[in-house]
């Protein structure tokens, strides 16, 4: 569905929810800001055994689509990159760029949809989304705009839920994950939480694995890793979405490192 500034439903909803959630996020920003080394996903694992990041980007042009807080384009600047971060909430952008300014650190900041980037034709050698345009955006158009952008060779990262935990979230919107499934796991695609019983409002996506696997190929890219995130601890901690416990069972995140080919 289209609305009529001719952004997609999705997008503008998705707009409206970070623009009004943003100041939840601005102390964890400024504390991964902070950080020397960068820590990943929902569990915090140190980059040292989820190497998402090369250690030396002196002379890549890189990108962040869906940055938020901008912490992530902040680790890549200092790796030496020229960084670009997209995020669709100017709220989000707000925080990114005082944070830029703190730190003192030369990022160029576009507001705007993942979805349709204004920049030419490869023009970046590095794009990588953790919880932004791999969780908000559609994948059948976001991953044609990100092979879209990055030159012959160039990768892409991701980090977000697991398909497994959007399978096993109950359909009320409730939390944590059920330790059983509560839809069907094939066909999954579009998740619009605008009427959750716990935090209302937002559209997710993800795909099966055979979906993200046949998609990354038909658009052209090779997968060079695949991972499923577990947990370091146990415990009836609940992080955003899932336990302690069920992540130390189940993946409630995954990672996907590609090359366009």
């Amino acid at each position: 569905m289209e609305v009529n500034d001719g952004l997609a439903e999705h997008v503008v909803e998705n707009r409206r929810w970070w623009d009004g959630d943003a100041e939840n996020w601005v102390a964890g920003g400024e504390r991964n800001w902070a950080q020397a080394e960068p820590t990943w996903g929902m569990w915090d694992i140190p980059q040292a055994e989820l190497p998402l990041l090369p250690d030396d980007m002196a002379g890549l042009d890189a990108v962040e689509l869906g940055c938020g807080t901008g912490y992530i384009s902040a680790w890549m600047r200092r790796r030496g990159a020229s960084v670009t971060g997209l995020d669709n909430s100017e709220a989000q952008l707000r925080t990114a760029r005082r944070l830029a300014a703190d730190h003192g650190l030369d990022i160029t900041w576009l507001h705007g949809n993942a979805e349709a980037v204004p920049r030419p034709d490869r023009s970046f050698d590095f794009a990588i989304s953790e919880y932004g345009a791999v969780l908000w955006c559609d994948p059948y158009r976001w991953v044609t705009e990100a092979h879209r952008l990055l030159r012959p060779g160039g990768r892409l990262v991701t980090l977000s839920m697991s398909s497994l935990a959007h399978a096993c979230m109950p359909v009320d919107g409730s939390i944590p994950c059920s330790d059983t499934m509560q839809r069907p796991y094939f066909g999954m695609h579009r998740f619009d939480w605008r009427e959750a019983v716990e935090e209302p409002g937002g559209i997710e996506f993800n795909l099966t694995v055979s979906d993200w696997f046949r998609l990354f190929k038909d658009t052209g890219f090779a997968v060079d890793d695949f991972i499923e995130v577990q947990a370091p601890k146990r415990g009836n901690e609940v992080r955003y979405f899932a336990t302690a416990d069920w992540s130390n069972d189940h993946p409630s995140e995954q990672v996907w490192m590609l090359t366009k080919r």
